[in-house]
């Protein structure tokens, strides 16, 4: 009997040693073999997509990539011309100089004697203050002057009397001298005497003015005046007046409301001495020195005026500067009255420049987004950018003229590498 086996992966087919028919029902049947093209299609097919995505992921650009429509950048390009080194900074009119209302003594407003912008004289009363304690205190320390004084006025007296006494004693006793009348030594006693009273009547004097002094002092902040001018001046210290000619401002003084000592009530103007002033950006801090030119405008023609003082306190970004005048000041300005400045930190020069934008902030001058060769995109380059004034950026390296930048603000797509660029969307 001859037996066929089957090939691995197929099930055995039996038959019939005698007829060589397939074997009867009941018995198991052969499965035709797989072709192998079926077996390799599905393994195939993944590698060649996997391989796909790989290229594809190898030839496009890295790191991260913001869409934008390009209409909605401003974009500029790289020029090489003279650069004018200067900046524009929105200034004020202020007076020249400012004389603070301060109290000398504390107190409750009594009377406002002037109304705010009045022009008022050096001297004139503009606040009067009411203290009853301290009126009190003066008039005691007043008391207690007086009583001091009398005290120093009758000693002086005393010795004026003994030295009045000695006097007379010398001349009589001169005369009984010489007529041997009275030994030599009780005349020299009485000269001893009369010695002796002088100098001590002029030591009291010099106490006497040194404890005045000193009191006064100690009342009216030294002014140094008799006693008997104590008491009213201890109430002129509670009278404001105006500590110079000009326009008085600021003020703050309401009727009943309480002054401590020392608190500044109003200020007083020079009407007619101005200065200029501006806040600058603190970018500019070590470029602006006392000197510098700058230029404003003022009733259709430029005019010039130089830095005066320069604060170098930093707040919100930005410092203080004052400016005066070349000359006189224009005819009718006001304290207020803004101004354009243009400030000259240095003199033209021929630089490859980039026109200045909001990216600057941005980026800080140290990194921009410049276009590709294509100019579907662009990409983001470390630079080195320089000086700026409000309409050109110094390029000092990183960029070629004719080179193309986005120049508007980068807030949108600070942490990207690369912005592709959009049609213009609808209606724009």
């Amino acid at each position: 009997m001859n037996v066929h086996l089957p090939f691995f992966g197929s099930k055995a087919r039996f038959q019939n040693p005698a007829t060589g028919e397939p074997a009867a029902d009941g018995m198991d049947r052969a499965i035709a073999r797989r072709p192998p093209w079926k077996r390799f299609l599905l393994p195939a097919l993944f590698a060649t997509l996997t391989a796909g995505a790989g290229a594809w992921l190898l030839a496009a650009p890295r790191g991260s990539v913001y869409r934008v429509p390009i209409n909605q950048l401003t974009i500029a390009t790289v020029i090489r011309g003279p650069f004018e080194d200067f900046i524009a900074v929105r200034g004020s009119i202020a007076p020249l100089i400012t004389s603070f209302l301060t109290t000398e003594q504390g107190g409750t407003v009594k009377q406002v004697l002037v109304e705010d912008g009045t022009m008022v004289r050096k001297g004139q009363p503009l606040i009067l203050l009411s203290n009853p304690a301290l009126q009190l205190q003066v008039a005691a320390q007043q008391l207690a002057f007086e009583q001091t004084r009398f005290k120093y006025e009758h000693d002086l007296l005393d010795i004026d009397h003994e030295l009045s006494r000695i006097k007379n004693n010398l001349e009589r006793d001169k005369r009984l001298l010489d007529g041997q009348a009275i030994a030599p030594s009780v005349y020299h006693q009485e000269e001893n005497d009369y010695a002796y009273n002088t100098k001590l009547r002029a030591a009291l004097v010099t106490s006497r003015d040194v404890e005045q002094k000193v009191r006064t002092t100690q009342l009216l902040g030294g002014n140094g005046e008799s006693g008997g001018a104590i008491a009213s001046a201890g109430v002129d210290a509670l009278t404001i007046r105006a500590p110079m000619d000009g326009q008085l401002g600021a003020l703050d003084a309401e009727v009943g409301q309480a002054k401590p000592q020392g608190a500044v009530m109003g200020q007083v103007n020079s009407a007619d001495r101005f200065k200029l002033t501006a806040q600058v950006d603190e970018f500019y801090l070590g470029r602006i020195n006392a000197g510098q030119q700058t230029l404003y405008e003022f009733g259709g023609a430029s005019r010039e005026a130089r830095v005066a003082k320069v604060y170098p306190q930093v707040s919100n970004g930005t410092f203080k500067a004052d400016f005066y005048f070349n000359g006189s000041a224009p005819t009718g300005i006001r304290v207020g009255q803004a101004m354009d400045l243009k400030i000259e930190l240095g003199g033209a020069s021929n630089v490859l420049m980039l026109p200045n934008g909001p990216f600057y902030q941005d980026s800080g001058g140290n990194w921009v987004f410049v276009l590709a060769p294509d100019g579907h995109s662009a990409i983001k380059r470390t630079v080195h950018l320089g000086r700026r004034n409000p309409q050109f950026v110094e390029i000092v390296d990183g960029l070629s003229p004719g080179e193309k930048v986005i120049v508007s603000g980068y807030e949108a797509f600070q942490k990207m590498d690369r912005v592709a660029f959009e049609k213009p969307s609808a209606g724009n």
